[in-house]
């Protein structure tokens, strides 16, 4: 859709460097940019839970990116990442935070389409993140728990298989 957007920022704290790990992943999946998306995680080893009326695991970025990004990706999206918290210990590689999250989905091309359908999803992101060799901060493990949804499901195309 767009140029890829920078992977690394200069200048940032380490609490919000951990935080931008989250960031890139949304902001990828908002404008279907599969190198940020892939910065965003650790390498192919990770994981991730969608829980809303079901429990869904996704076992490898590989997997990952086919049911969210290639999903989500090319939809008129909008992620908006709200309440952050973050626990982490000076000194240490690994970290955690929770974040509330609503996001807007539309099929591609109608998203400013008065009257088109959106899918609204309301939750909360738990993630566990490691920080590489590089020092940069990449989500191991994200669990997206569903708190509410409005609008058209079907627009998702069905649950991830």
């Amino acid at each position: 859709m767009s140029a890829s957007h920078p992977q690394t920022l200069p200048s940032l704290t380490q609490r919000e460097a951990i935080a931008d790990a989250l960031y890139r992943a949304t902001i990828a999946s908002d404008h279907h940019d599969i190198d940020l998306f892939t910065s965003a995680w650790a390498g192919e080893d990770v994981s991730m839970q969608i829980h809303d009326d079901q429990v869904r695991a996704l076992s490898g970025l590989s997997q990952i990116r086919k049911i969210v990004l290639d999903r989500v990706g090319p939809m008129d999206t909008t992620h908006n990442i709200a309440m952050v918290r973050v626990n982490w210990k000076e000194g240490e590689d690994v970290a955690s935070l929770t974040a509330t999250s609503t996001n807007v989905h539309a099929k591609a091309g109608t998203g400013r389409e008065v009257g088109a359908g959106k899918y609204t999803v309301g939750g909360e992101y738990v993630v566990d993140l490691v920080k590489d060799g590089e020092g940069v901060w990449r989500i191991k493990k994200l669990v997206l728990n569903v708190i509410w949804t409005s609008g058209d499901a079907s627009l998702m195309g069905g649950p991830p298989k």
